[in-house]
C-alpha cells in the first residue's frame, strides 16, 4: 500500500471513530441514570430476603423509601415544639423542587407524613417521610434524578425547622444513605475521570517528552469509554446487566489504564520500527503484527477473568462481569484500530520534538547504554536463584498476614469516609430511639403456623417489639396463605451483632418450619456477607483457571504458565497482607467489604498478569533467535521502560479512585495501585525472569523451544559472563 492511500485509510477510521464517539460519548454521562446502589437489588432470587421483599412488594403494591428527619436538642422539646413539627410535617407535600419549583413533593410521597415521635428522654424528634420509590427511581425533574431533588428539598426543609426550633437538624434512613451516595457517585462523571485523565497525561508527558503522544493516547482511551458504553447503557437501561455506582467508576478506570498500557506497548514499538524505515505505513505494520498478540491476550485474559465474575450470586459483582468485559474490549479495539489509525495520520511527527530517525538503531542495540534495565538485567544473569529465593522470600513474609485482613463487612455508618449528614443523622437517632427504629426484622410465615413463629421470636435474645403485621398499629395483611412478623433489633441494624442474630433466628424458626423466611435490611445485608463469602470460594478459581488456559495457549508451554499464575497468586497474597496492616493499624479502618478480596483479586491476578504477559512474549520472541537465557535478559531490559511505565499508569488510574468518599473504592483504590507496582517492580522485574533464566529452556517445557540448541549448551558460567557483558 502507498503511503498516500495508507494516510487516506487513517483518516477514514479516525472519521469512523469520531461518529461512534458522538453517539457513545454522551451515553458515558447517562449511565448514571440506570444506576442501583441498594443491597435488595444485588441479592439473588434464592435469597431468603429476597423472597420475603417479593412478598412485600404484593403485600404493599405501593414501594417505600423512608427518610428519617431527626431534630436533636440538649434540652426536651416542648408539647407546643411538638406541635409545630406535626404542623411541618403536614406541610411537607407542599414543599417545591429546587431545580423545578412548579413540581412540589406531593408526587413523589407515598403518603402524608403522620407526624413527630419524640424520644423518651424528649430531646429529640423523629419524622419519617415515606416516598414512592418507583416514582423516585423513574421521575426526572429539572433533568435531575428525582431522588436527588426530594432529598435536596427534604434537606432544605429540615433545616429550616431546625433554624426554627434552635436544634440540629438531620436527614437520614435509607432514603438519606442512598441519596448520599448519588451525591457522592456523582463525582464519578466529573472529577473521577478528570482527575484520572489528568494524572496519566502527565505521566505519559514524562514518559514521551512529547506534547502530543500523551494527547493521541488519551484520546484513544476516551473513544474506548464511549465505544464500551454504546454496550453497558442500553444492557443496565433494560435490566440485562446491574449497574451500580462502584461498577461506573471502575469501568471508567479500567478503560482508561487498560487503553493506556496497550498504547505503551504499540507505540513503544512503532517507535522502535521508525529506525529501520523511512515509511510510517511501513513501521505501522510491523509494529502491529509485533504487538498485537500480547495485546490480545492480555484483553482476552481480563475480559475472561471478569466474565468469570457472572458465577458469582451477587447481581453487582456479576453485573461488573459484562461491564468491565465491555470496557476492556472498548479499550482494545480502540488501541488496535484507531489509535494506530490517528499514529499514521500524523506519522513521525507524533513523537515531536524528537522524532527517530532512520538510524538502523534498535532497543536491543542500546542495552550497552541502559543504565537501570541493563543493570537489572545483569543482576538477574548473575545471580538468578539468589534472587528468586530472596524475592519468594520477601513476598511471603507479607503474604503472612493475609489471615488478619478483616471483610466481615462494615456498617452503614462506616461505608463513607466523610461526614455525611445521613451518618451524622444516624447517629443521633441511635443516641435517642432503639437501635433497630425504622429497620425491623421482617418474618414471613404460613398463616398455620404464624403464632408459633411469633413465639420464636418474642424468644430471641437481641430483638424487642415483636408483633404480627408490616407495620405496627396497622390491621396484618395475609397474601398467599401467609402473614409477616416485625421485631426491632436492640443492636444496629446494620452491624455485624444484629447480622448474627438474623442468623440464630433462622435456625431457631426452622423445627416451626423450612417455609418461614426471615427477611428486613439486617437480613439483606447478611445475605449479601453470605454470597460475597461464597464467591471468593467459586470465582477465584475459576479466575485462575481461565488465566492459566490463556497462558498456555499464548506461550505454548505449561513450565512458563504455572511460574507465572504461582508468582502472580503469590504477589496479590503479599499485596493483600500489606493492606492488612495499613488498614488496621495505620489508617485504622473499621474493616472491609466482603466483596474487597475478590475485587481485588479480579484487578491484580487479571490485569497484573498483562505485565508478565508483556515480558514473555518478548523474552520468547527472543529466545527463538539467542537462546532462551539470552533472550531473557534481552526481554526484560528491553521492555522495562515500557512495562514499568505502563504499571505506573495504572496504578495512578486506579488511585484516583481514592478522590471519591467511598471507603471500598478507597481501599480498593489502594489495593490494586500497590499491587499492580508490586507486580512491576518486582514481580516482573525480578521474581518471574530470575526463575525463568535458572530453569533454562525448560521454562518453555513441552513446546519444541524448550529442546532448541544455542546458548543453553554453554557451560552456566560462560553464559553469564556473556549475558553480563551484553547487558553491562
Amino acid at each position: 500500500m502507498t503511503a498516500r492511500r495508507a494516510r487516506w485509510l487513517a483518516v477514514l477510521v479516525v472519521l469512523i471513530w469520531l461518529g461512534l464517539g458522538g453517539v457513545g460519548g454522551p451515553l458515558v454521562g447517562k449511565l448514571s441514570e440506570v444506576q442501583k446502589n441498594d443491597n435488595a437489588s444485588f441479592l439473588p432470587a434464592s435469597a431468603e430476603s429476597t423472597e420475603v421483599n417479593r412478598w412485600i412488594e404484593r403485600a404493599q403494591p405501593v414501594r417505600t423509601l423512608p427518610y428519617f428527619v431527626v431534630l436533636e436538642r440538649d434540652t426536651p422539646f416542648t408539647p407546643a415544639e411538638l406541635g409545630t413539627v406535626q404542623q411541618w410535617a403536614q406541610q411537607l407535600p407542599t414543599a417545591t423542587f429546587p431545580a423545578d419549583r412548579s413540581r412540589t413533593l406531593a408526587e413523589l410521597l407515598e403518603s402524608t407524613p403522620r407526624g413527630a415521635v419524640p424520644s423518651q428522654d424528649g430531646k429529640a424528634l423523629l419524622v419519617v417521610v415515606s416516598l414512592d420509590s418507583t416514582k423516585s427511581a423513574d421521575t426526572r425533574i429539572g433533568g435531575k434524578t428525582a431522588l436527588a431533588q426530594s432529598a435536596e428539598t427534604l434537606r432544605t426543609a429540615t433545616a429550616s425547622i431546625g433554624s426554627q426550633l434552635g436544634a440540629a437538624a438531620h436527614l437520614s434512613g435509607p432514603g438519606g444513605f442512598l441519596a448520599d451516595f448519588v451525591v457522592a457517585f456523582g463525582g464519578i462523571d466529573g472529577i473521577l475521570l478528570a482527575v484520572a485523565l489528568g494524572v496519566v497525561f502527565v505521566i505519559l508527558l514524562g514518559v514521551y517528552r512529547s506534547p502530543i503522544l500523551p494527547v493521541v493516547v488519551l484520546l484513544s482511551a476516551i473513544f474506548g469509554l464511549a465505544a464500551a458504553a454504546l454496550a453497558v447503557y442500553p444492557l443496565a437501561k433494560n435490566g440485562t446487566i446491574a449497574l451500580s455506582g462502584q461498577s461506573q467508576g471502575i469501568l471508567s478506570i479500567l478503560v482508561v489504564g487498560a487503553a493506556t498500557d496497550y498504547a505503551l506497548l504499540l507505540v513503544a514499538r512503532f517507535r522502535e520500527e521508525l529506525h529501520d524505515t523511512d515509511s510510517a505505513w511501513e513501521a505501522m505494520r510491523r509494529a502491529w503484527r509485533a504487538a498485537v498478540e500480547p495485546i490480545v491476550a492480555s484483553a482476552a485474559t481480563v475480559i475472561l477473568g471478569l466474565l468469570c465474575l457472572r458465577l458469582s450470586e451477587l447481581n453487582s459483582t456479576a453485573g461488573l462481569g459484562p461491564v468491565g468485559a465491555f470496557g476492556i474490549a472498548g479499550a482494545l479495539v480502540a488501541s488496535l484500530t484507531f489509535l494506530p489509525a490517528l499514529l499514521l495520520a500524523i506519522g513521525r511527527r507524533v513523537f515531536w520534538p524528537v522524532a527517530p530517525k532512520v538510524d538502523h538503531v534498535h532497543d536491543v542495540d542500546k542495552l550497552e547504554r541502559s543504565r537501570i534495565w541493563g543493570r537489572v538485567a545483569r543482576l538477574v544473569g548473575s545471580h538468578p536463584r539468589a534472587v528468586w529465593v530472596t524475592t519468594f522470600a520477601a513476598l511471603l513474609v507479607g503474604a503472612a498476614f493475609l489471615p488478619t485482613f478483616k471483610a466481615s463487612g462494615v456498617e452503614q455508618n462506616d461505608l463513607f469516609l466523610t461526614r455525611v449528614d445521613s451518618v451524622v443523622g444516624q447517629e443521633a437517632i441511635a443516641r435517642h430511639f432503639p437501635a433497630g427504629s425504622g429497620t425491623p426484622v421482617i418474618v414471613l410465615a404460613p398463616s398455620a403456623k404464624a403464632a408459633a413463629a411469633l413465639e420464636v421470636v418474642k424468644a430471641q435474645p437481641g430483638l424487642r417489639d415483636a408483633t404480627a403485621g408490616l407495620t405496627p398499629g396497622r390491621p396484618s395483611v395475609e397474601l398467599d396463605g401467609k402473614v409477616a412478623i416485625t421485631a426491632t433489633s436492640v443492636d444496629a441494624p446494620d452491624g455485624l451483632a444484629a447480622e448474627e442474630v438474623v442468623s440464630r433466628l433462622r435456625a431457631a424458626l426452622d423445627p416451626v418450619g423450612t417455609d418461614v423466611l426471615v427477611g428486613g435490611n439486617t437480613a439483606i445485608n447478611y445475605d449479601v456477607r453470605t454470597a460475597s463469602e461464597r464467591d471468593l470460594r467459586v470465582v477465584i478459581p475459576a479466575i485462575l483457571a481461565v488465566v492459566f488456559v490463556v497462558l498456555v495457549l499464548l506461550l505454548r508451554s505449561l513450565v512458563a504458565p504455572i511460574i507465572l499464575v504461582v508468582a502472580n497468586v503469590l504477589s496479590f497474597a503479599c499485596t493483600l497482607g500489606t493492606a492488612a496492616i495499613l488498614f488496621n493499624h495505620v489508617w485504622k479502618f473499621p474493616g472491609s467489604d466482603p466483596a474487597t478480596p475478590l475485587y481485588g483479586f479480579v484487578f491484580l491476578v487479571a490485569l497484573g498478569i498483562d505485565y508478565s504477559i508483556f515480558l514473555m512474549t518478548r523474552v520468547r520472541e527472543e529466545s527463538r533467535r539467542q537462546g532462551t537465557r539470552r533472550g531473557v535478559l534481552v526481554g526484560l531490559a528491553v521492555t522495562g521502560g515500557v512495562i514499568t511505565s505502563a504499571g505506573i499508569v495504572l496504578a495512578a488510574t486506579f488511585g484516583a479512585l481514592a478522590v471519591l468518599p467511598i471507603l471500598f473504592l478507597v481501599q480498593i483504590a489502594f489495593i490494586v495501585a500497590y499491587g499492580v507496582l508490586l507486580d512491576t517492580l518486582v514481580v516482573r522485574s525480578l521474581l518471574v525472569p530470575a526463575i525463568a533464566y535458572d530453569i533454562g529452556r525448560r521454562t518453555w517445557w513441552p513446546s519444541r523451544l524448550a529442546r532448541q540448541d544455542g546458548a543453553e549448551r554453554r557451560s552456566p558460567a560462560a553464559s553469564q559472563d556473556a549475558d553480563s557483558r551484553t547487558t553491562t
